[in-house]
Order: structure tokens, then C-alpha cells, then sequence
């Protein structure tokens, strides 16, 4: 067995790793805000920790992981965008529509990029009263506090009564405090300090989350701060420290660390979680991805419509792509990159997957740090072995399987073979015209992405008839 080593945001080495508890591995991924689809950034956190998930089944055996992506189902962007959505309803009707509507193509588009299901999928709304004791507990050790402020009561966290607030993200409180721009935030004992519970106004859904703080209790009618959720939704399902925590880049501060200082102030421990994997940043065709520069996409759009280099993409496509890239170094997301997986895709063999162990040397890419890059390589090598040797294709298959990217003849993506037949049928015309340079080209095209055409006559009227297949 190939031993795990992981880079660990907190410790800022590679190190490895030994789960707590090697029958019950467990990990939390912060999943999806659900007020909008997601775009092609958020796809990347899917995919990555779904190889991680994998690689943990694998080693451990699948029964002995568990895996919590959670949703968050109250939030003010999802207020918003219900109250812009569905002005007519009542805000709670409206806001049962927009969660639902997205995070119902949330898990489209994750099963279309080939990740599996998470163990538990918690959403927030169903652990309010897990998070107010939480926020009372952080009251009665001194962590947290009420306050007024300029939209009402909120309970707030006290960053001062954490020593090492700001280790994850290597952020010194005292540097904070220097740029923070206190009149604004007066209610504060500390500029830093964050929202644990907020008073909602009389049109804002909300719960009614009764504290106790100095020998008096004051019910606040409102709704959970960001990083309480996930404090509190992790704990539930794997207790007070676990083994990996992971999300993007820009999850580190203040999402992260503000998880951090609830949770071991809650519990009283050192740490959250003892491993913080996070994957880089994404961009689009060399530039930030922003609605403003018109390269915002989702994985919607990238999967259903022709917004992104004028066709749809399949699945498959826009995971290799991303597996292409290792997962914490930045990723310039563009067509030639997508044409490129497309390409390597179309060498492969198509085929059942298979009962067989992966190949060692694709476990011992992904045991690396989550190498994908070295393994993907190794896969292509399988790949072009196993287009000559059929014994190979088992192992090919099982190797695939562990990356996520398992085939079957008959599942080839529908517009993959539209594009493909649309391609022979010009390459027809183009003969009929006698236009061989144009027609040869077509069919070289073809060939360079692992599609072989075959002419042929028709018995009956003696026209030329063109087939293709997946070139082995």
C-alpha cells in the first residue's frame, strides 16, 4: 500500500497522513451556497476532493470513509435572489423555490462531471438548534458576546479570546486590527470579531435563538452567521476533530478560520481538523472569471449550451481538463485546454469498467499529494497498452475508475457523436464536390482525435457511405 502524504494548509508541509481512526476515515468539504448555479470554479472542488474521496475508499475500503459536503440553505444572497426571483410569493415560499431549483441542478451537474454522491449532504437550515447551542456554549466560555449594532442585536465572536486566531491563514491579529476601520464597526470590541447570530428585519426569514449572557437572556429573531454552519453541521456528523477539512483557496480566511475558532472553543480542543487540503484558483481564458468581462460560466451552460467555445462539452471532458491541472497550483480554464482533454479522451478505449485493482503506479500519483498530472500520464500510458493488448483493459478500467473516469461504449456523450457525424457528412459533400484537400483535411482532423473513418459503398445504390469508429 502506498503511504499518503497530503500538503496541509495548517502545518505548511507535506506530511503523513494517519487518520484518527483508520475504520472510519472521515472528511468535510464545504459544498455549495444555493442561491444561484454554480459556475465552473466550483466544479473544481467537486472534482478534486471526489479523486480524494476515491483514493480514501480505495486504501481504506469503501465502508470506512465518510464524506460531508454540506449545502447552504439560508444566506442573504439566497434572500435576495428569492426576492428578485419570485416577488409575488412569501420570502420562505420563495426561498423553498431557489434552494431547491439549484441545489437539485447542483447535483445534476456534479453526477454529469462523474463525482459521487457524499456520504452526508447536511443542510443548514435543518441544524439551527444545533448551531444556538453552540453560539451559547461559546457565550458561557467567554468566546462570544451580544451586541447592537447599526441593523440590530447580533452575537458576535470574540477573535481576542482565541490565542491562535489566525494560524491557519498565517494572519496576526494585531496586523488586522492596524487596517480595520473601527468607527464603522464601534459595536465591536474587536474590529475582527464576526457575526455568530444576526437580528433579521421583520420581511427577513429568521428563528428565534434565545441567549443567555450575564445573568439575563435576550431572544434575538434571527439567522446564523456564514461560519457557525459549518462548525456546527461537522460536528454533528464527525465530531469534535476529524481528519481532513477541505475547500478552495478562497475559503481560507475568514470561512476557515473562523470555523477554526468556533469549533475548538466550543470543544476545547487544539485543533478542528488535523489535515486542510485546499484546491488554487481558477480563471477563464487567462483572465479572473466575472460576469462584468463576460467569461462567467456555469457548468450548466458548459455542459447544455454553446456559450463556451461555441459547443457543448461532455462531462468527462471538463473533468479531465481539470485533472490535468494539480489541484493546489492556479488553472487558466480555456477551450484549447478543453480541446486537449477532448483529444486524449478520444485515444482511449472505451469500455466496461472493470473488477481489477488499479495500477500501482496511478495510486502512486494520487498518494502524492493528489498528484493528478502524474497520473493522468500513467493512465494514457495504460491507455495506449491496452489499445494493443486486450488483457490490459481491466486494469485500464479499474485505474480510470479511480480517477473518476470510467467508460462504457454505449454511454459516449450524445453530442460527441453529433459533432462527429456532423464532421462526416461535410467530409461527404465536400467529395461530392470534389474538394479532396478540404475533405482529407476533415478526415486527418478526425484521426488526430482518435476517430477513424471507414468509406465505404451502399449494396443497393453504390453511393459512398462513410462509418467511424473510436480508433483502438
Amino acid at each position: 500500500m502506498s503511504e499518503l502524504k497530503f500538503w496541509n494548509t495548517l502545518t505548511r508541509v507535506k506530511e503523513e497522513f494517519q487518520p484518527i481512526n483508520k475504520t472510519n476515515v472521515r472528511m468535510y468539504v464545504c459544498g455549495p451556497t444555493v442561491y444561484d448555479y454554480a459556475h465552473i470554479g466550483n466544479a473544481r472542488p467537486v472534482i478534486v476532493f471526489d479523486v480524494l474521496y476515491r483514493l480514501l475508499r480505495h486504501v481504506y475500503g469503501a465502508d470506512h470513509v465518510t464524506y460531508v459536503r454540506n449545502i447552504t440553505d439560508v444566506d442573504d444572497k439566497i434572500n435576495a435572489r428569492a426576492l428578485r426571483d419570485y416577488p409575488d410569493l412569501p420570502l420562505n415560499e420563495a426561498i423553498a423555490k431557489v434552494t431547491q431549483k439549484t441545489a437539485d441542478r447542483f447535483h445534476k451537474d456534479a453526477a454529469a462531471l462523474g463525482s459521487l454522491e457524499p456520504t452526508h449532504e447536511p443542510r443548514a437550515t435543518a441544524h439551527i438548534d444545533g448551531m444556538i447551542k453552540m453560539i451559547q456554549r461559546l457565550i458561557d466560555k467567554g468566546n462570544a458576546y451580544v451586541a447592537t449594532g447599526r441593523e440590530g442585536r447580533e452575537v458576535l465572536f470574540s477573535v481576542a479570546s482565541m490565542p491562535d486566531y489566525g494560524k491557519l491563514s498565517n494572519r496576526k491579529l494585531e496586523d488586522q486590527q492596524a487596517g480595520a476601520r473601527i468607527a464603522v464597526e464601534d459595536h465591536k470590541r474587536n474590529p475582527a470579531d464576526f457575526v455568530l447570530w444576526k437580528e433579521s428585519a421583520a420581511d427577513e426569514p429568521g428563528w428565534d435563538g434565545a441567549f443567555a449572557e450575564g445573568g439575563e437572556t435576550v431572544t434575538i429573531h434571527g439567522r446564523p452567521g456564514w461560519h457557525i454552519e459549518c462548525s456546527v453541521m461537522s460536528e454533528h456528523h464527525l465530531g469534535e476533530t476529524f481528519d481532513i477539512h477541505g475547500g478552495g483557496l478562497d475559503l481560507i480566511f475568514p470561512h476557515h478560520e473562523n470555523e477554526i475558532a468556533q469549533s475548538c472553543c466550543a470543544h476545547g480542543t487544539s485543533k478542528m481538523a488535523n489535515l486542510w487540503m485546499h484546491n488554487g484558483f481558477l480563471q477563464v481564458e487567462g483572465k479572473k472569471m466575472s460576469k462584468s468581462d463576460g467569461n462567467f460560466v456555469t457548468i450548466a451552460e458548459l455542459l447544455e449550451t454553446d456559450k463556451f467555445g461555441g459547443r457543448k462539452w461532455p462531462g468527462e471532458v471538463l473533468r479531465l481538463a481539470m485533472l490535468m491541472t494539480h489541484y493546489r497550483e492556479p488553472i487558466d480554464f480555456s477551450v484549447k485546454r478543453l480541446e486537449e482533454a477532448e483529444r486524449m479522451l478520444a485515444k482511449w478505449p472505451r469500455i466496461e469498467t472493470g473488477t481489477d485493482m488499479p495500477d500501482a503506479s496511478i495510486v502512486a500519483a494520487l498518494s502524492d499529494d493528489l498528484n493528478t498530472v502524474s497520473a493522468v500520464q500513467a493512465l494514457h500510458g495504460l491507455a495506449q497498452a491496452a489499445n494493443t493488448d486486450p488483457n490490459k483493459l481491466a486494469v485500464f478500467a479499474a485505474s480510470a475508475a479511480l480517477l473518476g473516469l470510467s467508460f462504457q461504449v454505449e454511454m459516449m456523450d450524445a453530442s460527441i457523436k453529433d459533432d462527429i457525424q456532423a464532421s462526416v457528412d461535410q467530409r461527404l459533400e465536400l467529395i461530392k464536390a470534389k474538394n479532396w484537400a478540404e475533405a482529407d483535411k476533415i478526415r486527418d482532423e478526425l484521426l488526430a482525435k482518435g476517430i477513424q473513418l471507414k468509406d465505404g459503398k451502399d449494396p443497393e445504390t453504390g453511393e459512398r457511405v462513410t462509418t467511424w469508429e473510436v480508433k483502438r
